[in-house]
């Protein structure tokens, strides 16, 4: 790659380095120019840029991300559409990531252009959060390191092995002066360490401190059908001999091992009886903090084995109670947020009549042999958007009817006469509370991809200033566009017969465009010669 000034009059087909201004326009890093970008940088009399110009065996950015994202991501993972040379891989239920460092090692040797991030080993994940991110760090990566990353991350360089629903039986023991009211606390937090791991707790026994007790509560919840049988002594264990490992034994069972290099957590027995794992607790199980209990429950609700091995190998970032709360990423409100895929709808706005159709509804006009607003909403369902929410208001029996069988929510626009803001309008304040942002599709624009829609939502970022998102085709812009929340009272206050892109200019240092090589944002279908131009083809397609 070809890094450096540039005359502008030579630079078509260059990437942008940083951002420039060109009159009314802000052309941002990372954009390829065209000649109308070049136009205006010469009337705003730039004569030279900083641009990177790709060799022969380089590869861009995104094309070698989503390449390296396709081998990292196993079981469990969904990716992000690439966008600056970056994937995330995002966790798609409850479980617990498993990486291979060693082959994340070796890969990110290879070249320092290329680079891949995961989450700590063993980390216990919720559904839509981030586990990975590939990010390559210049504009583009050499051919040949790629190759040589891909052939060292394998297969499958990280997976998140979801939590198996199990059920639990807990066995406590006492001792004279054992107070009930530790026992009671003891029960609502494992019941609620249980259910964060996927699992239940089935019943809880008290039994007298004693080998035979012991024995008797393990064989009888063995019999019960325990998936997990968890013991909690009144008294913590200090010998592999001590009451609660011979009470195991009694009952048939065989210590594994005892002891591990957490802390808290040092007190942790590992044994089995008949192949049913039995956890002896350490006393700081008692207390909902993080312990070294917690690390063994969660590999074993997700099926990852756990022995001697991997319990003495815990002892790196074991040492718990002097770590002190990690900063973690801020949502756009400045809350502390952890990182997650984001919640992005998508709103379909099927209201309007469209005059210029004549008598027909356009949404119900027929395209490639179905309604026309079936396409905006397969498109939407098909991407990563969600919910999906559409806007109804001329004759809207017909286009839920058009739709039936489809998973999306109504929000119905009596006042749809008053033009696409009042659409708008209503659509917005059918939005769930809880959602990032919102891609607003107009429902006669059939040729647009789900890959537009996804494209989007990876390029969403407000932290670095890309709170609105809108798709170009060839340097033009189109629809849909994604808008982050803040905006949603803006939006919802427009008036006319106009969309929420008379925000754009008020929010351009917000705004990035978003190149999606998708001509079908740049078609919307108004007319009866449209419609005809569409069927026979002559009008360009995504």
């Amino acid at each position: 790659m070809r890094f450096g000034p540039v005359p502008v009059a030579e630079a078509a087909g260059a990437i942008l380095a940083h951002s420039r201004k060109a009159g009314a326009r802000t052309l941002k890093k990372g954009r390829v120019l065209v000649q109308a970008d070049l136009a205006d940088l010469a009337a705003a009399g730039i004569a030279e840029v900083i641009a990177a110009r790709l060799d022969p065996d380089d590869v861009p950015e995104d094309e070698a991300a989503r390449r390296i994202a396709e081998r990292v991501a196993g079981p469990g993972l969904s990716a992000s559409a690439p966008f600056t040379g970056r994937v995330n891989l995002f966790a798609e239920e409850p479980g617990v990531a498993e990486v291979d460092v060693a082959r994340l090692d070796a890969a990110n040797l290879i070249d320092e252009a290329i680079t891949v991030a995961t989450l700590p080993p063993f980390t216990p994940v919720e559904a839509g959060q981030m586990v990975a991110t590939i990010k390559i760090i210049p504009f583009a990566a050499p051919g040949p390191a790629l190759a040589a990353v891909l052939d060292a991350v394998g297969d499958r360089l990280v997976r998140v092995a979801p939590y198996r629903p199990m059920t639990a039986i807990l066995v406590q023991t006492r001792l004279p002066g054992t107070k009930e009211s530790v026992l009671d606390k003891t029960v609502g937090v494992t019941r609620q360490r249980l259910s964060a791991a996927g699992s239940r707790l089935a019943a809880e026994w008290r039994t007298p401190h004693e080998e035979e007790a012991v024995a008797e509560a393990v064989s009888r919840a063995k019999a019960a059908g325990a998936d997990l049988i968890l013991v909690a002594g009144a008294s913590a264990i200090v010998d592999r001999r001590d009451v609660l490992p011979a009470g195991i034994e009694a009952a048939g069972g065989t210590v594994e091992h005892f002891g591990m290099p957490v802390d808290p957590g040092n007190l942790l027995l590992l044994a089995r009886v008949d192949g049913v794992p039995v956890l002896g607790l350490p006393g700081c199980a008692r207390s909902p903090k993080l312990n070294g209990f917690d690390w063994v429950l969660q590999r074993i609700a997700a099926g990852i084995p756990v022995d001697r091995r991997a319990v003495m190998a815990m002892g790196a970032g074991g040492l718990l109670a002097e770590i002190p709360t990690r900063p973690q990423p801020r949502a756009e409100d400045g809350t502390p947020a952890a990182p997650r895929a984001p919640r992005i709808a998508a709103l379909v706005l099927a209201a309007g009549r469209s005059t210029r159709m004549g008598a027909a509804n356009k949404m119900l006009a027929e395209v490639d042999g179905r309604p026309m607003v079936t396409h905006a909403v397969d498109t939407a369902l098909a991407s990563k958007a969600r919910p999906i929410v559409v806007v109804t208001g001329h004759d809207p029996g017909a286009v839920m009817g058009a739709l039936a069988g489809r998973d999306v929510g109504y929000a119905h626009n009596p006042d749809h006469a008053r033009g696409l803001a009042a659409s708008l309008a209503a659509g917005i304040a059918a939005l769930p509370r809880d959602i990032d942002g919102v891609v607003v599709c107009l429902g006669d624009m059939p040729r647009v991809t789900p890959a537009v829609l996804d494209r989007l939502i990876a390029a969403w970022n407000p932290v670095e200033g890309r709170a609105i998102c809108v798709p170009t085709a060839g340097g033009r812009r189109g629809n849909p566009i994604l808008w982050s929340r803040r905006f949603f009272a803006e939006m919802g206050a427009i008036e006319g017969d106009v969309g929420a892109r008379s925000l754009l200019a008020a929010h351009a240092d917000q705004l990035v465009e978003v190149e999606t090589g998708c001509e079908g944002i740049l078609l919307d279908v108004d007319t009866p010669e449209a419609l005809a131009r569409l069927a026979t083809g002559r009008t360009a397609a995504a």
